[in-house]
């Protein structure tokens, strides 16, 4: 294992947890911001963007790439997406997702996007990963827009 893998192992599971989200906001598409009190312009208009947003300057353009390289993987290695009382569960198969990834893009995710609560988790005697994101009141229905979640 490289110690790159290592140092993602050893993380806090928060860490880990805003890194999902930063990916799953890439992932998708959707508009990042430079912090919560921030404003983004469009043409003449200005809109609030509230507590949950995303510092897009949190990463280097080359760990912006990797965050959506694993974000796009993430999404489509997912075998199933859970509903919980205060956010998601999507697990995948550890044959497709390895630990490290979920970490790595948990860790990029938790720079950008700091208001997530990031649970990683391997059940199942080990046939079974699973990210879990959560946070504050609201942030159950940003997951759902974000992810494209129904």
């Amino acid at each position: 294992m490289s110690r790159r893998n290592k140092k993602f192992l050893g993380l806090s599971q928060r860490t880990v947890a805003v890194a999902a989200l930063f990916l799953a906001n890439t992932a998708a598409g959707l508009p990042a911001q430079d912090s919560p009190a921030k404003t983004s312009k469009e043409g003449s208009s200005v809109t609030e963007q509230g507590k949950f947003y995303c510092n897009i300057k949190a990463l280097t353009p080359a760990e912006r790439a990797r965050h959506k390289e694993l974000g796009d993987k993430l999404m489509a290695a997912k075998n199933e997406t859970i509903e919980t009382p205060n956010g998601y569960k999507f697990q995948f198969s550890p044959k497709n997702v390895s630990l490290a990834e979920l970490a790595e893009w948990a860790v990029a995710e938790s720079k950008c996007c700091p208001f997530f609560d990031f649970h990683i988790d391997l059940e199942r005697e080990g046939t079974l990963v699973c990210l879990r994101l959560t946070g504050s009141e609201g942030v159950k229905q940003f997951i759902r827009a974000e992810f494209g979640l129904r």
